[in-house]
């Protein structure tokens, strides 16, 4: 086109587009700052998984395990085919397990007095079993409630009442068959970490309280030690090995 104005008469020429080069080097910027930091991710994502786990790590894994042993674990393994335990004269005897409940529920393993107590803090589930002591003439229920935590099963344990109301597992056919709530002579509950354990006691014939003639020692001391003597191994900690991966999660 004429331009009078223009040198030579004619426009000067539009200005050149960016050259190409540059782009490319802009693109190539671009995918190296993406691979830089592919690779600090990398690097990153490396190092936590090869790193130790911290002692809070540990601790929680282990806080885990425990509140999950009353799944995890057979029944036979949270109640022993027996228990030992101590009389006032001396010497040591041992409570013959008959038979287990692995699935009662919380308001259905003990009183309705207390079952409202332990739903409120978090029951999430009850197994029970029945002992013979020694002599075959007392039977003695085992009861574990699953707490969320330690501190849910404290404070339910600080409500209950002194003597608290654990349902006997009478089985049907067996010699604990009279075992029945009316039989039930006395009971006790102990705690540790995320579980109460209760332990109910009473005459395998049945005979009811108002028929005792005088109390009888052995019902006082069998049943707490059956308690503790369930509640020890379920409530302890294990060292915590996370290269075991089926076990631990750390």
């Amino acid at each position: 086109m004429f331009h009078a104005d223009a040198p030579g008469g004619y426009l000067a020429p539009p200005p050149a587009p960016p050259r190409r080069h540059t782009r490319q080097v802009l693109a190539g910027v671009g995918a190296l700052l993406s691979v830089v930091v592919a690779a600090i991710a990398g690097v990153k994502l490396v190092g936590e998984l090869t790193r130790s786990p911290t002692v809070a790590e540990r601790n929680a894994a282990a806080t885990r395990e425990v509140a999950g042993r009353w799944q995890a674990w057979p029944v036979g393994k949270v109640f022993p085919p027996a228990l030992p335990y101590t009389l006032d004269v001396g010497g040591t005897e041992r409570a013959r397990r008959v038979g287990i409940d692995p699935g009662a529920g919380c308001a259905a393993a003990v009183d309705p007095a207390i079952a409202a107590t332990l739903r409120g803090h978090g029951c999430r589930g009850a197994l029970r079993a029945t002992y013979l002591d020694q002599m075959q003439g007392l039977a003695i229920t085992v009861g574990v409630v699953a707490f969320p935590d330690e501190r849910s099963a404290l404070s339910a344990k600080v409500r209950l009442p002194r003597t608290p109301g654990l349902r006997p597992l009478a089985l049907p056919g067996s010699v604990v068959a009279r075992f029945t709530d009316a039989a039930r002579q006395t009971s006790v509950a102990r705690q540790g970490g995320p579980y109460i354990v209760f332990a109910a006691i009473g005459y395998a014939d049945g005979r009811p309280v108002a028929k005792i003639k005088q109390e009888q020692t052995d019902l006082y001391t069998i049943a707490p030690q059956l308690a503790e003597a369930v509640l020890a191994p379920l409530a302890q900690r294990s060292a915590v090995d996370c290269a075991r991966k089926a076990v631990w999660s750390c």
